[in-house]
């Protein structure tokens, strides 16, 4: 049974999306396909705000993670930690036998860029991590603050996860001075899963340079090297690069302020149903995402009640909490293609289901 999707990702996939992975595929080594990857660069590098090549990869964001820890981490890695993933990159760091050291925060709370100097200020590390919208905890970090401070200390390599907020508000990578911005393809760009992009600094590439064990898979000088033959390193997943050029073709068509603007205002939409609830995001509100709200269960209502209700009844879905804060959380999520019209019948449906479930009157 296929439900509409309001969880934080994978998200609805358009049909206009599905019908340009149903194009033949062809070799990945042939000009048909230079044509293909090429075709898709400078809509990346407007969306990227930046004049920096971007990487395809055939894997989820966290192998780009992964390697942007093994191409760049030489001496100590500052992982800043305030949800499950941001967590996981602190545990990533240590399999990938590097120094390292969580900045550690609760789960929703936002990262003060003091602390970030405090620790920098050491000297002990030559890479930061950061996850700009923790999507567990629906808290979107302030990256222009961080940044101010990051770019304080030039020996320091930045890596930003945008997985959950790329596309869905402004990211001027080139402006704010990240070194490798990086996401996902099922998130906010509302494709299927198994793609990420990637966009890496000159700086970052020299720092991969001298890295004698970056391996070769997510090789920054790899990626590099074929880019400049509009090819990648490894065999690429060609429905999604073609996914990937009809999407381009969609939010260009709807104009970038456009976008942002769309996703700030169905966030306000949930923001408002949470506040006729008497509810609260778990994030300080100045600080929720924009692309998802992660919603505390204060009244304890019992969640899988509710998710059953809307698959059954309304053939819907929406998120139940992640890792240590699920049931004591609910997620929902509007990022994407969704519209005023989707996201009104979502609320609509909580609230048939709320009343329902006798949670409300």
């Amino acid at each position: 049974m296929a439900y509409k999707l309001y969880i934080p990702g994978p998200v609805e996939v358009s049909e206009k999306t599905y019908k340009a992975m149903t194009t033949h595929v062809f070799g990945h080594r042939s000009p048909d396909f230079v044509e293909l990857y090429q075709s898709v660069q400078p809509g990346l590098q407007e969306l990227f705000f930046t004049k920096d090549p971007v990487y395809i990869s055939t894997s989820s964001a966290w192998g780009v993670m992964e390697g942007s820890i093994r191409n760049l981490v030489q001496k100590k890695v500052l992982n800043v930690c305030s949800g499950a993933f941001s967590d996981k990159w602190f545990d990533v760091s240590k399999r990938c036998g590097k120094e390292a050291k969580a900045l550690q925060y609760e789960w929703g709370t936002p990262v003060d860029p003091e602390d970030i100097r405090r620790e920098l200020s050491t000297g002990e590390f030559d890479v930061i991590t950061l996850i700009h919208n923790e999507t567990s905890t629906g808290t979107m970090n302030p990256l222009a603050e961080i940044m101010a401070v990051v770019n304080e200390f030039p020996e320091v390599r930045s890596v930003v996860d945008s997985v959950s907020s790329f596309s869905a508000v402004k990211i001027e990578k080139d402006k704010l001075g990240i070194d490798v911005l990086l996401t996902g393809s099922q998130k906010a760009l509302a494709m299927p899963p198994g793609m990420a992009l990637l966009c890496v600094s000159e700086k970052a590439r020299q720092r991969a340079a001298t890295a004698n064990d970056r391996g070769y898979y997510f090789d920054f000088l790899e990626f590099h090297k074929n880019h400049e033959k509009g090819m990648t390193p490894s065999t690429p997943i060609i429905p999604l690069i073609f996914a990937l050029r009809s999407k381009l073709e969609d939010i260009f068509e709807e104009g970038l302020e456009e976008r942002f603007a769309r996703h700030e205002h169905l966030n306000q939409m949930v923001h408002a149903w949470i506040d006729k609830h008497g509810l609260e995001t778990l994030p300080p509100r100045a600080f929720a995402s924009k692309s998802l709200s992660c919603v505390k269960n204060r009244y304890e209502w019992d969640l899988p009640a509710i998710i059953n209700h809307l698959k059954t009844n309304f053939n819907c879905v929406i998120d139940g909490g992640y890792g240590k804060i699920k049931g004591k959380t609910f997620r929902i999520s509007n990022m994407g293609d969704e519209t005023e019209e989707t996201m009104k019948e979502l609320l609509n449906n909580l609230d048939q289901t709320l009343e329902a479930l006798n949670y409300i009157n």
